[in-house]
């Protein structure tokens, strides 16, 4: 069963999304947080996990990040990742009214760009009593630095260092396409896979989705660091899911942080790339994902 909501953030700002609850039953269900990565939106794909989750007895809030999709907030299609942190503490926060929360079993699930949130949330907020990280982005500056091509990074550095001057002269942000079919962009992600899946997916599943994000965003994201809060995780169950060709949010930076992380965790690697996560191996992901949570949250 799943319901339309809308819950404030402590700062006043209202973001929209669904609940799921499994059908059926009048009870509290341990719960699952989720939300999307960079600039995706709650349509492209989350709502097959958490049916996932549902049909295994677990509730899950799924929610568009501020500034995208159904949520609201301005400037439109920027990413601030340490205010999207603090809207998952708040979603979180949200699920603890809702009569269906068992508030003592709550989960977080990220993928991609909210795959490094939930490490964040996981390590600060004790609430949460499970992670479940999706081939996750470790580090904004290696990934920045990674997926630009050298003879391109002047280019990129020239128009973030001409948007901070406009910035201080009172003008909003200039924007930046987050894919180009040109790999030469320019693009937030200028691989050819992300040109292939946002696209096809956008038209299939998520028409508001837009390709575009503000300039100042690739600031904040280069200056951001999940993986720096993997040690302490623990002792909170952490589950990495991992893609061993991922591109994207690089797999080799992922493999290395789950070295880093304390026990309790496990691995699951996926043979492709990172959309595979959202395609032909979803069902595999899904059911990592779901099967860690039923462990810790209905077993323990």
């Amino acid at each position: 069963m799943r319901e339309d909501i809308a819950f404030k953030t402590e700062d006043g700002v209202t973001l929209r999304g669904w609940h799921f609850v499994p059908e059926g039953r009048s009870q509290r269900f341990p719960t699952i947080v989720m939300a999307h990565g960079f600039s995706g939106v709650k349509e492209m794909y989350l709502d097959d996990f958490a049916k996932c989750f549902a049909d295994a007895g677990l509730a899950a809030i799924v929610f568009d990040n501020r500034n995208f999709g159904a949520s609201d907030d301005q400037p439109r299609q920027e990413i601030n990742p340490h205010q999207q942190i603090s809207d998952y503490r708040d979603a979180i926060t949200f699920a603890e009214t809702l009569p269906q929360t068992d508030s003592a079993r709550i989960g977080v699930w990220g993928s991609s760009f909210s795959g490094g949130h939930v490490l964040v949330v996981g390590a600060t907020d004790r609430r949460v009593k499970c992670v479940v990280s999706q081939v996750p982005s470790i580090s904004g500056y290696a990934n920045s630095r990674r997926m630009t091509r050298p003879d391109l990074a002047a280019r990129m550095n020239s128009m973030l260092d001409a948007d901070r001057r406009n910035r201080y002269q009172g003008k909003p942000s200039a924007m930046l396409p987050v894919i180009s079919e040109n790999p030469a962009g320019p693009a937030a992600l200028p691989q050819h896979e992300t040109w292939v899946w946002f696209t096809e997916t956008s038209k299939s599943r998520a028409p508001a989705w837009k390709n575009e994000i503000t300039l100042r965003s690739v600031e904040m994201v280069r200056a951001y660091e999940p993986g720096n809060y993997i040690p302490q995780i623990s002792p909170t169950p952490l589950l990495m899911i991992v893609a061993l060709e991922d591109h994207v949010a690089f797999a080799d930076e992922a493999l290395a942080a789950y070295e880093r992380a304390l026990e309790p965790k496990k691995l699951v690697m996926l043979k492709g790339g990172h959309f595979d996560a959202y395609g032909k191996h979803l069902r595999t992901a899904a059911e990592a994902g779901r099967d860690w949570f039923i462990q810790h949250l209905c077993q323990s």
